[in-house]
């Protein structure tokens, strides 16, 4: 069976364990892919985040889903770019690398990502496909428990990169 789809599709759309929210700090909502899943869990999910008490850069914290059909929002804080310089790399691999582990450690067996960062956080997609693949490539191999990855785009040059960086892990 193969544990990782890529996918043209609306995350809040999907019928999933968890979905995961490239959030700001605050959790309160904002743009993009942050902004669509809270408009489309409602008010609880706000709710919920304000007693989170935010999240710091690469950390993941998870809340229920409220009225989307995944029944679990895992919120996870990817680097805003700054030429690489700053740490992000590992700050982004650990975006993906603590969301895992909050979905396995909550028993949860599907998860879908965003393209974490890309957005107005201005992240190269190239770059930011590499690392989400090898995050989520290398995670599979030691857990059994997670069964499907989705990578859920939103445009097609992220669907492409993504593709392309799979084809390279297979390869491997």
């Amino acid at each position: 069976m193969n544990r990782i789809e890529i996918l043209t599709v609306d995350i809040t759309s999907l019928v999933i364990d968890a979905i995961v929210n490239a959030a700001n700090t605050s959790l309160l909502g904002g743009g993009g892919v942050d902004g669509a899943i809270h408009r489309a869990a409602g008010q609880k999910l706000t709710e919920e985040c304000r007693s989170l008490n935010g999240c710091h850069t690469g950390q993941a914290k998870i809340t229920g889903g409220y009225n989307l059909r995944a029944k679990h929002v895992i919120h996870t804080v990817g680097p805003v770019w700054n030429g690489g310089h700053q740490n992000e790399p590992e700050l982004l691999a650990n975006c993906y690398r603590n969301s895992l582990k909050r979905a396995k450690s909550q028993g949860l067996h599907s998860i879908a990502f965003p393209a974490i960062s890309c957005g107005i956080y201005g992240y190269p997609i190239d770059q930011a496909c590499r690392i989400a693949m090898k995050e989520v490539t290398s995670f599979l191999k030691s857990d059994t428990q997670i069964k499907k990855v989705i990578f859920a785009c939103f445009e097609a040059e992220v669907k492409a990169a993504l593709e392309q960086c799979y084809k390279n892990y297979q390869s491997k």
